[in-house]
Protein backbone atom coordinates (compact mmCIF):
# COMPACT_ATOMS: atom_id res chain seq x y z
CA UNK A 1 0.00 0.00 0.00
CA UNK A 2 1.94 3.02 -1.25
CA UNK A 3 2.23 5.92 1.71
CA UNK A 4 -0.84 8.46 0.73
CA UNK A 5 1.32 11.66 1.79
CA UNK A 6 4.04 10.36 -0.87
CA UNK A 7 1.33 10.67 -3.58
CA UNK A 8 1.51 7.70 -6.98
CA UNK A 9 5.05 7.53 -7.30
CA UNK A 10 5.09 4.99 -4.71
CA UNK A 11 3.00 1.44 -5.58
CA UNK A 12 4.07 -0.15 -2.51
CA UNK A 13 4.57 0.99 1.19
CA UNK A 14 8.14 1.33 2.69
CA UNK A 15 10.30 -1.83 3.90
CA UNK A 16 9.89 -2.59 7.81
CA UNK A 17 13.32 -0.94 8.76
CA UNK A 18 13.06 1.83 6.62
CA UNK A 19 10.02 3.13 8.18
CA UNK A 20 11.83 2.52 11.50
CA UNK A 21 15.53 4.16 9.94
CA UNK A 22 13.05 7.19 8.27
CA UNK A 23 10.97 7.53 11.27
CA UNK A 24 11.22 11.32 13.18
CA UNK A 25 7.98 11.43 15.29
CA UNK A 26 9.80 9.64 18.26
CA UNK A 27 11.67 13.20 18.85
CA UNK A 28 10.40 15.80 16.31
CA UNK A 29 6.72 15.71 18.53
CA UNK A 30 8.72 18.57 20.43
CA UNK A 31 8.29 21.06 17.38
CA UNK A 32 4.11 20.77 17.54
CA UNK A 33 3.22 23.62 18.69
CA UNK A 34 5.75 25.52 16.35
CA UNK A 35 4.57 23.41 13.49
CA UNK A 36 0.73 24.79 14.42
CA UNK A 37 2.13 28.29 14.56
CA UNK A 38 3.70 28.15 11.30
CA UNK A 39 1.05 26.41 9.56
CA UNK A 40 -1.19 28.86 10.93
CA UNK A 41 0.61 32.07 9.53
CA UNK A 42 1.32 30.43 5.93
CA UNK A 43 -2.98 29.73 5.59
CA UNK A 44 -3.75 33.58 6.86
CA UNK A 45 -1.50 34.54 4.07
CA UNK A 46 -2.69 32.27 1.88
CA UNK A 47 -5.93 33.71 2.38
CA UNK A 48 -4.49 37.00 2.60
CA UNK A 49 -3.24 36.92 -1.13
CA UNK A 50 -6.42 34.68 -2.71
CA UNK A 51 -4.86 31.63 -3.27
CA UNK A 52 -6.91 29.79 -0.09
CA UNK A 53 -10.53 30.74 -0.09
CA UNK A 54 -11.47 32.45 3.39
CA UNK A 55 -13.70 29.31 3.98
CA UNK A 56 -10.85 26.67 2.93
CA UNK A 57 -8.61 28.97 5.58
CA UNK A 58 -10.92 29.21 8.59
CA UNK A 59 -11.84 25.50 8.21
CA UNK A 60 -7.75 25.00 8.54
CA UNK A 61 -6.86 27.29 11.15
CA UNK A 62 -10.08 25.90 13.17
CA UNK A 63 -8.84 22.83 12.92
CA UNK A 64 -5.06 23.57 13.77
CA UNK A 65 -6.55 25.05 17.10
CA UNK A 66 -7.61 21.79 17.67
CA UNK A 67 -4.96 19.71 17.18
CA UNK A 68 -3.29 22.01 19.02
CA UNK A 69 -5.74 21.50 22.53
CA UNK A 70 -5.59 17.65 22.14
CA UNK A 71 -2.07 17.92 22.07
CA UNK A 72 -1.44 19.75 24.95
CA UNK A 73 -3.98 17.75 26.60
CA UNK A 74 -2.03 14.60 25.73
CA UNK A 75 -4.90 12.92 23.54
CA UNK A 76 -3.00 13.48 20.56
CA UNK A 77 -2.06 9.71 18.91
CA UNK A 78 1.30 10.29 17.24
CA UNK A 79 1.98 7.45 14.58
CA UNK A 80 5.38 6.31 13.11
CA UNK A 81 4.10 5.09 9.87
CA UNK A 82 3.41 8.83 9.24
CA UNK A 83 7.16 9.17 9.89
CA UNK A 84 6.92 12.99 11.32
CA UNK A 85 5.14 15.71 13.10
CA UNK A 86 4.32 17.77 9.59
CA UNK A 87 2.42 14.56 8.56
CA UNK A 88 0.74 13.40 11.73
CA UNK A 89 -0.58 17.00 12.61
CA UNK A 90 -1.95 17.25 8.22
CA UNK A 91 -3.69 13.56 8.49
CA UNK A 92 -5.14 14.61 11.69
CA UNK A 93 -6.64 17.80 9.95
CA UNK A 94 -7.37 15.97 7.09
CA UNK A 95 -9.65 13.43 10.06
CA UNK A 96 -10.93 16.39 11.54
CA UNK A 97 -11.95 18.99 8.35
CA UNK A 98 -11.57 16.08 5.03
CA UNK A 99 -10.35 16.93 2.16
CA UNK A 100 -9.57 20.58 2.39
CA UNK A 101 -6.90 19.82 4.93
CA UNK A 102 -5.04 19.32 1.46
CA UNK A 103 -4.87 22.96 0.77
CA UNK A 104 -2.15 23.63 3.38
CA UNK A 105 0.21 22.24 1.94
CA UNK A 106 0.24 24.82 -0.99
CA UNK A 107 3.40 26.83 -1.73
CA UNK A 108 5.26 25.26 0.97
CA UNK A 109 7.21 22.28 1.38
CA UNK A 110 8.21 19.94 4.24
CA UNK A 111 11.99 21.53 3.78
CA UNK A 112 10.73 24.88 4.78
CA UNK A 113 8.55 23.89 6.88
CA UNK A 114 10.97 21.91 9.19
CA UNK A 115 13.76 24.37 8.79
CA UNK A 116 10.79 27.24 10.56
CA UNK A 117 9.57 24.43 13.01
CA UNK A 118 13.00 24.21 14.36
CA UNK A 119 14.27 28.07 13.56
CA UNK A 120 10.88 28.85 15.89
CA UNK A 121 11.87 25.88 18.53
CA UNK A 122 15.62 26.90 18.99
CA UNK A 123 14.34 30.82 19.33
CA UNK A 124 11.87 29.90 21.94
CA UNK A 125 14.59 27.77 24.00
CA UNK A 126 17.72 30.56 23.73
CA UNK A 127 14.58 32.82 25.47
CA UNK A 128 14.29 30.21 28.20
CA UNK A 129 17.81 29.58 28.12
CA UNK A 130 18.50 33.85 28.77
CA UNK A 131 15.75 33.87 31.87
CA UNK A 132 17.46 30.86 33.12
CA UNK A 133 20.93 32.52 33.18
CA UNK A 134 19.64 35.66 34.45
CA UNK A 135 18.29 33.84 38.05
CA UNK A 136 21.89 32.43 37.92
CA UNK A 137 23.72 35.39 37.70
CA UNK A 138 21.12 37.25 40.40
CA UNK A 139 22.06 34.52 42.49
CA UNK A 140 25.73 34.96 42.07
CA UNK A 141 25.47 38.81 42.27
CA UNK A 142 23.36 38.61 45.82
CA UNK A 143 26.14 36.35 47.26
CA UNK A 144 28.61 38.14 46.17
CA UNK A 145 27.74 41.59 47.81
CA UNK A 146 27.20 39.23 50.92
CA UNK A 147 30.55 38.33 50.77
CA UNK A 148 32.83 40.99 49.12
CA UNK A 149 35.22 41.30 52.28
CA UNK A 150 35.25 37.27 52.69
CA UNK A 151 38.86 36.69 52.28
CA UNK A 152 39.96 33.22 50.36
CA UNK A 153 42.68 32.14 48.75
CA UNK A 154 42.89 32.54 44.40
CA UNK A 155 44.95 30.28 42.58
CA UNK A 156 46.78 29.95 39.16
CA UNK A 157 47.98 26.35 38.10
CA UNK A 158 46.44 25.23 41.44
CA UNK A 159 48.88 27.09 43.54
CA UNK A 160 48.64 29.53 46.11
CA UNK A 161 48.88 32.76 44.08
CA UNK A 162 47.12 35.79 45.96
CA UNK A 163 44.49 36.39 48.45
CA UNK A 164 41.10 37.62 47.04
CA UNK A 165 37.33 37.70 48.07
CA UNK A 166 34.78 35.28 47.96
CA UNK A 167 32.67 37.70 46.46
CA UNK A 168 35.26 38.57 43.61
CA UNK A 169 35.45 35.04 42.70
CA UNK A 170 31.86 34.44 42.07
CA UNK A 171 31.61 37.71 40.14
CA UNK A 172 34.04 36.24 37.98
CA UNK A 173 31.44 33.76 37.07
CA UNK A 174 28.83 36.65 36.45
CA UNK A 175 31.00 38.36 33.90
CA UNK A 176 31.23 34.96 31.83
CA UNK A 177 27.57 34.03 31.93
CA UNK A 178 26.60 37.93 30.51
CA UNK A 179 28.57 36.72 27.39
CA UNK A 180 27.20 33.01 27.18
CA UNK A 181 23.85 35.41 27.07
CA UNK A 182 25.19 38.15 24.47
CA UNK A 183 26.08 34.93 22.72
CA UNK A 184 22.90 33.38 22.98
CA UNK A 185 21.43 36.27 21.99
CA UNK A 186 23.49 37.13 19.17
CA UNK A 187 22.81 33.55 17.86
CA UNK A 188 18.75 34.42 18.29
CA UNK A 189 19.37 37.83 16.13
CA UNK A 190 20.83 35.90 13.44
CA UNK A 191 18.27 33.14 13.22
CA UNK A 192 15.63 35.25 13.38
CA UNK A 193 14.88 35.09 9.64
CA UNK A 194 11.64 32.97 7.94
CA UNK A 195 12.29 30.59 5.37
CA UNK A 196 9.02 29.56 5.30
CA UNK A 197 7.76 29.87 1.15
CA UNK A 198 11.65 28.80 0.21
CA UNK A 199 9.48 25.65 -0.26
CA UNK A 200 11.37 22.74 -1.18
CA UNK A 201 14.55 24.69 -2.12
CA UNK A 202 13.57 26.90 -5.43
CA UNK A 203 10.33 29.18 -3.97
CA UNK A 204 6.68 28.62 -5.78
CA UNK A 205 4.95 29.89 -8.70
CA UNK A 206 2.30 31.24 -6.33
CA UNK A 207 2.23 34.96 -5.67
CA UNK A 208 2.97 34.23 -1.82
CA UNK A 209 3.81 37.21 0.77
CA UNK A 210 6.34 36.07 2.67
CA UNK A 211 6.89 39.51 4.59
CA UNK A 212 3.48 39.10 5.97
CA UNK A 213 4.17 35.09 7.51
CA UNK A 214 7.66 36.47 8.69
CA UNK A 215 6.04 38.99 10.66
CA UNK A 216 3.11 37.38 11.86
CA UNK A 217 5.96 34.67 13.21
CA UNK A 218 7.84 37.19 14.84
CA UNK A 219 10.74 37.46 12.44
CA UNK A 220 12.71 40.35 11.64
CA UNK A 221 12.69 39.50 7.59
CA UNK A 222 11.98 36.33 5.45
CA UNK A 223 15.42 34.52 4.33
CA UNK A 224 16.61 36.02 0.96
CA UNK A 225 17.90 33.11 -0.68
CA UNK A 226 15.36 29.81 -1.49
CA UNK A 227 18.65 27.58 -1.33
CA UNK A 228 20.36 28.59 2.12
CA UNK A 229 16.92 28.72 3.43
CA UNK A 230 16.28 25.20 3.50
CA UNK A 231 20.01 23.58 3.39
CA UNK A 232 21.62 25.21 6.49
CA UNK A 233 21.33 24.56 9.92
CA UNK A 234 24.03 26.92 11.27
CA UNK A 235 21.63 28.59 13.07
CA UNK A 236 21.50 25.58 15.34
CA UNK A 237 25.20 25.10 15.29
CA UNK A 238 25.45 28.58 16.44
CA UNK A 239 23.84 27.62 19.02
CA UNK A 240 25.16 24.81 20.69
CA UNK A 241 28.30 26.35 20.37
CA UNK A 242 27.36 28.89 22.83
CA UNK A 243 25.51 26.35 24.72
CA UNK A 244 28.76 24.53 24.98
CA UNK A 245 30.83 27.55 25.64
CA UNK A 246 28.32 28.52 28.62
CA UNK A 247 28.30 24.40 29.68
CA UNK A 248 32.14 24.77 29.98
CA UNK A 249 31.61 27.76 32.34
CA UNK A 250 29.03 25.59 34.16
CA UNK A 251 31.57 22.53 34.12
CA UNK A 252 34.57 24.77 35.79
CA UNK A 253 32.62 26.08 38.12
CA UNK A 254 31.20 22.90 39.55
CA UNK A 255 34.66 21.29 39.62
CA UNK A 256 35.45 24.37 41.61
CA UNK A 257 32.81 23.47 44.41
CA UNK A 258 33.78 19.66 44.00
CA UNK A 259 36.89 20.83 45.37
CA UNK A 260 36.05 23.56 47.76
CA UNK A 261 33.59 20.89 49.34
CA UNK A 262 36.13 18.37 50.36
CA UNK A 263 37.96 17.84 54.04
CA UNK A 264 41.13 18.85 52.26
CA UNK A 265 39.75 22.26 51.29
CA UNK A 266 36.77 22.55 53.53
CA UNK A 267 36.29 26.22 51.83
CA UNK A 268 32.36 25.73 51.18
CA UNK A 269 29.41 22.97 51.99
CA UNK A 270 26.52 22.00 50.06
CA UNK A 271 23.35 21.09 51.90
CA UNK A 272 21.27 17.83 52.17
CA UNK A 273 19.56 19.26 49.39
CA UNK A 274 22.36 19.15 46.88
CA UNK A 275 24.68 16.34 48.07
CA UNK A 276 24.09 12.65 48.59
CA UNK A 277 25.58 9.68 50.24
CA UNK A 278 27.36 6.63 49.80
CA UNK A 279 25.39 3.01 50.10
CA UNK A 280 28.78 1.69 52.49
CA UNK A 281 30.34 4.68 53.36
CA UNK A 282 28.08 6.41 56.19
CA UNK A 283 30.47 9.30 56.40
CA UNK A 284 30.28 10.37 52.98
CA UNK A 285 28.66 13.50 52.00
CA UNK A 286 29.11 13.59 47.86
CA UNK A 287 28.35 16.54 45.76
CA UNK A 288 26.66 14.97 43.59
CA UNK A 289 24.51 17.72 42.10
CA UNK A 290 27.89 20.06 41.18
CA UNK A 291 29.62 16.44 39.44
CA UNK A 292 26.57 15.85 37.39
CA UNK A 293 26.66 19.18 35.76
CA UNK A 294 30.47 18.97 35.39
CA UNK A 295 29.49 15.67 33.48
CA UNK A 296 26.43 17.16 31.23
CA UNK A 297 29.07 19.49 29.86
CA UNK A 298 30.00 16.57 27.46
CA UNK A 299 26.66 15.78 26.31
CA UNK A 300 26.19 19.28 25.06
CA UNK A 301 29.84 19.58 23.25
CA UNK A 302 28.86 16.10 22.25
CA UNK A 303 26.05 17.23 20.18
CA UNK A 304 27.95 20.42 18.57
CA UNK A 305 30.59 17.77 17.49
CA UNK A 306 27.99 15.56 16.42
CA UNK A 307 25.73 18.32 13.95
CA UNK A 308 28.93 19.74 12.89
CA UNK A 309 30.10 16.53 11.45
CA UNK A 310 26.52 15.87 9.96
CA UNK A 311 26.95 19.02 8.18
CA UNK A 312 30.29 19.05 7.02
CA UNK A 313 30.09 17.19 3.46
CA UNK A 314 26.17 17.86 2.46
CA UNK A 315 25.96 19.38 -0.92
CA UNK A 316 23.39 21.71 -1.56
CA UNK A 317 20.33 22.02 -0.87
CA UNK A 318 18.44 19.21 1.79
CA UNK A 319 19.71 15.93 1.91
CA UNK A 320 17.92 13.80 4.84
CA UNK A 321 21.18 13.75 6.80
CA UNK A 322 20.17 17.11 8.23
CA UNK A 323 17.33 14.97 10.50
CA UNK A 324 20.24 14.30 12.82
CA UNK A 325 19.99 17.58 13.79
CA UNK A 326 17.32 17.28 16.31
CA UNK A 327 17.98 14.86 18.89
CA UNK A 328 21.01 15.72 19.65
CA UNK A 329 19.85 19.54 19.74
CA UNK A 330 16.75 18.84 22.14
CA UNK A 331 19.17 16.57 24.53
CA UNK A 332 22.14 19.25 25.00
CA UNK A 333 19.66 21.90 25.28
CA UNK A 334 17.48 20.20 27.98
CA UNK A 335 21.00 19.28 30.04
CA UNK A 336 22.14 22.55 29.72
CA UNK A 337 18.53 24.20 31.28
CA UNK A 338 18.07 21.57 34.03
CA UNK A 339 22.33 22.50 34.89
CA UNK A 340 21.25 26.28 35.28
CA UNK A 341 18.79 25.31 37.05
CA UNK A 342 20.76 23.12 39.44
CA UNK A 343 23.40 25.59 39.19
CA UNK A 344 21.14 28.51 40.25
CA UNK A 345 20.47 26.12 43.49
CA UNK A 346 23.43 25.33 44.71
CA UNK A 347 24.76 28.86 44.38
CA UNK A 348 21.63 29.71 46.97
CA UNK A 349 22.71 26.50 49.08
CA UNK A 350 26.27 27.10 49.19
CA UNK A 351 27.92 28.36 52.33
CA UNK A 352 31.40 29.30 52.68
CA UNK A 353 33.58 28.53 55.86
CA UNK A 354 35.31 32.12 56.01
CA UNK A 355 37.23 31.06 58.75
CA UNK A 356 39.34 28.39 56.25
CA UNK A 357 39.48 30.06 53.69
CA UNK A 358 40.72 32.92 55.18
CA UNK A 359 43.85 30.65 56.55
CA UNK A 360 44.28 28.99 53.13
CA UNK A 361 44.46 32.29 51.83
CA UNK A 362 47.81 33.06 53.56
CA UNK A 363 49.36 29.89 53.11
CA UNK A 364 51.81 29.52 50.16
CA UNK A 365 53.54 32.99 50.70
CA UNK A 366 50.45 34.60 49.31
CA UNK A 367 51.30 38.37 50.23
CA UNK A 368 54.79 38.03 48.15
CA UNK A 369 53.70 40.22 45.76
CA UNK A 370 52.49 42.66 48.20
CA UNK A 371 55.69 42.33 49.75
CA UNK A 372 57.37 42.66 46.51
CA UNK A 373 54.72 45.75 45.46
CA UNK A 374 56.02 47.57 48.61
CA UNK A 375 59.79 47.47 47.65
CA UNK A 376 58.81 49.39 44.53
CA UNK A 377 56.89 51.89 46.04
CA UNK A 378 58.45 52.45 49.66
CA UNK A 379 62.19 52.12 48.52
CA UNK A 380 61.86 52.54 44.43
CA UNK A 381 63.52 49.84 43.73
CA UNK A 382 62.35 48.36 40.11
CA UNK A 383 60.09 45.73 40.09
CA UNK A 384 62.64 42.68 38.93
CA UNK A 385 64.91 43.87 41.52
CA UNK A 386 62.47 43.77 44.17
CA UNK A 387 60.79 40.36 43.00
CA UNK A 388 64.51 38.81 42.94
CA UNK A 389 64.73 40.44 46.79
CA UNK A 390 61.29 39.19 47.30
CA UNK A 391 61.95 35.42 46.54
CA UNK A 392 64.92 35.60 48.83
CA UNK A 393 62.44 36.41 51.75
CA UNK A 394 60.35 33.87 50.68
CA UNK A 395 62.51 31.43 50.38
CA UNK A 396 64.20 32.44 54.17
CA UNK A 397 60.50 32.10 55.81
CA UNK A 398 59.87 29.15 54.11
CA UNK A 399 63.49 27.38 55.23
CA UNK A 400 61.94 28.55 59.37
CA UNK A 401 58.56 27.13 58.31
CA UNK A 402 56.80 29.95 59.37
CA UNK A 403 54.81 32.94 57.25
CA UNK A 404 56.00 36.02 56.10
CA UNK A 405 54.40 37.67 58.41
CA UNK A 406 56.16 35.80 61.18
CA UNK A 407 59.40 37.62 60.11
CA UNK A 408 61.41 39.35 62.32
CA UNK A 409 62.53 42.83 60.74
CA UNK A 410 65.93 42.20 61.53
CA UNK A 411 65.58 38.77 59.46
CA UNK A 412 64.39 40.70 56.14
CA UNK A 413 66.54 43.48 56.62
CA UNK A 414 69.30 40.70 56.33
CA UNK A 415 67.91 40.76 53.03
CA UNK A 416 67.47 44.23 52.18
CA UNK A 417 68.73 46.76 54.76
CA UNK A 418 66.44 49.50 53.71
CA UNK A 419 63.60 47.55 54.95
CA UNK A 420 61.29 49.14 57.42
CA UNK A 421 58.72 48.25 60.07
CA UNK A 422 56.01 49.87 57.84
CA UNK A 423 56.74 46.43 55.80
CA UNK A 424 54.27 44.68 58.22
CA UNK A 425 51.04 46.96 57.00
CA UNK A 426 50.90 44.43 53.75
CA UNK A 427 50.99 41.45 54.89
CA UNK A 428 48.01 40.62 56.18
CA UNK A 429 45.64 38.93 53.82
CA UNK A 430 42.96 41.43 54.58
CA UNK A 431 45.35 44.35 53.90
CA UNK A 432 46.55 42.58 50.84
CA UNK A 433 42.70 42.67 49.31
CA UNK A 434 41.94 45.66 50.91
CA UNK A 435 45.02 46.97 48.68
CA UNK A 436 43.87 45.63 44.94
CA UNK A 437 41.76 48.81 44.47
CA UNK A 438 42.22 49.22 40.62
CA UNK A 439 38.94 48.96 38.55
CA UNK A 440 38.35 45.11 38.57
CA UNK A 441 40.56 44.08 41.78
CA UNK A 442 39.47 42.18 44.49
CA UNK A 443 39.27 44.99 47.33
CA UNK A 444 36.09 44.77 48.90
CA UNK A 445 35.10 48.12 48.40
CA UNK A 446 35.41 47.22 44.43
CA UNK A 447 32.82 43.84 44.98
CA UNK A 448 30.19 45.36 46.63
CA UNK A 449 30.33 48.37 44.07
CA UNK A 450 30.88 45.69 40.85
CA UNK A 451 27.64 43.33 42.59
CA UNK A 452 25.75 46.57 43.25
CA UNK A 453 25.82 47.42 39.72
CA UNK A 454 25.31 43.94 38.54
CA UNK A 455 22.33 43.70 40.43
CA UNK A 456 20.72 46.87 39.07
CA UNK A 457 22.04 46.37 35.55
CA UNK A 458 19.96 42.53 35.99
CA UNK A 459 16.37 44.31 37.60
CA UNK A 460 16.99 46.78 34.39
CA UNK A 461 16.76 43.52 32.32
CA UNK A 462 13.54 42.15 34.14
CA UNK A 463 11.87 45.10 33.68
CA UNK A 464 12.85 45.63 30.03
CA UNK A 465 12.51 41.75 29.48
CA UNK A 466 8.36 42.35 31.25
CA UNK A 467 7.71 45.31 28.47
CA UNK A 468 8.80 43.27 25.77
CA UNK A 469 6.51 40.63 26.41
CA UNK A 470 3.75 42.96 27.14
CA UNK A 471 3.98 44.47 23.90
Amino acid sequence: MSNKMWGGRFASGPDAIMEEINASIGFDYRLAQQDIAGSKAHVAMLAQTGILSADHAAAIAEGLSQIGAEIEAGTFTFSRALEDIHMNIEARLAELIGPAAGRLHTARSRNDQVALDFRLWVRDAIDALDRQLWALQQALAEKALAHAASVMPGFTHMQSAQPVTFGHHLLAYVEMFSRDRSRLRDARARLNESPLGAAALAGTSFPIDRNATAKALGFDRPTANSLDSVSDRDFVLETLSAASICAIHLSRFSEEIVLWATPQFGFAALSDKFSTGSSIMPQKRNPDAAELVRGKAGRIIGALNALLIVMKGLPLTYSKDMQEDKEGTFDALHALSLCLAAMTGMVGDLEPDRKRMKAAAGSGYATATDLADWLVRSLKLPFREAHHITGRIVALAAGKKIGLEKLTLAEMQAVEPNISAEVHAVLGVEKSVRSRTSYGGTAPSNVRAQAKRWLARLEKDKVEHSNASRS
